[in-house]
């Protein structure tokens, strides 16, 4: 008897390991079956994609050879070399850049301005019926889908080359966006101060101003800050398209070839978003909360 009680722990424990070491094997078989999935996906789509790494690898170079053409003067010399010489052109680059950050500035806010105005109907838990949420949604997600390049575009066509095209695609894509984000940060709030505010015969606008606005305020602000940052980064590409801004001076430049005024350019742009996005995310640290910083 004494002998059987002995043994029995010693049999549990090797049940147990045995158990442990098949557990073990099998997440491990379950890892390198995930891994070899993710693979062969991967090779699929970049072969439907047309990804060649014979041909990458063979103009690797040419990439290469570009960077070292922007930063190479004309003279020979490198860029760093002459700062006069490289940044010949900042008065009318830094005008263009200031006509960049504008229509970054006009578009976001006129697009805060609709989401703002449109996201209580698309929030499920504040738009008056399913019907107008359906709507408006759809609207949002058609704003937000298109890219913005290709609102530009249609812009220019539409009214010319200049800025009031690139102010429009940047208005209508951030009402998109910041239109949904809003509408998942009214679907967060409270709804308490809601049915408080109801039940003494408030109206629907009523309380969406004094129960839910105070809640959602603060998230309105920080994302739209955060719409900013992106905005001017699109904003400079939308020059591509004859949109207004910086983007217009760095096509002319590639393809011109003039290859120390494309790094000039991209430097002046870079240093302008590295800025915003320090001061933008500290604004909103100091403004929200610490929670809120980047």
């Amino acid at each position: 008897m004494a002998t059987a009680v002995s043994i029995l722990p010693a049999q549990q424990l090797a049940t147990l390991e045995d158990a442990y070491r098949r557990s073990v094997a099998r997440k491990r078989l379950k890892a390198a079956l995930a891994v070899a999935a993710f693979c062969a996906v991967l090779v699929i789509a970049a072969f439907g994609a047309e990804v060649n790494l014979r041909t990458l690898f063979t103009y690797f170079g040419n990439f290469v050879s570009y960077f070292d053409r922007i930063l190479t003067l004309d003279s020979g010399a490198r860029v760093w070399t002459d700062l006069p010489e490289w940044f010949w052109g900042w008065k009318k680059w830094l005008k263009m850049l200031g006509e960049t950050l504008l229509i970054s500035y006009v578009g976001t806010l006129t697009g805060a301005v609709f989401a703002f105005a449109l996201n209580f109907f698309a929030a499920q838990n504040t738009s008056p019926g399913p019907w107008l949420r359906f709507v408006v949604r759809r609207l949002l997600e058609f704003a937000r889908t298109v890219p913005g390049i290709v609102f530009a575009l249609i812009f220019v066509i539409a009214f010319g080359l200049g800025p009031m095209a690139g102010v429009l695609a940047i208005a209508i894509h951030s009402t998109g966006a910041l239109g949904k984000l809003f509408a998942e940060i009214v679907e967060n709030a409270d709804m308490k101060p809601v049915e408080g505010i109801r039940s003494t015969g408030a109206s629907w606008l009523s309380c969406m101003r004094f129960a839910v606005l105070p809640q959602v305020s603060a998230g309105y602000a920080s994302y739209a800050l955060l719409r900013f940052e992106i905005n001017v980064r699109e904003a400079s590409v939308m020059g591509f398209v004859g949109a207004g801004g910086i983007g217009q001076e760095l096509v002319v430049a590639i393809r011109k070839f003039y290859y120390s005024d494309v790094s000039a350019i991209l430097v002046t742009i870079i240093i302008t978003v590295f800025i915003i996005d320090i001061s933008t995310g500290w604004l909103r640290g100091r403004l929200f909360g610490k929670e809120t910083r980047r």
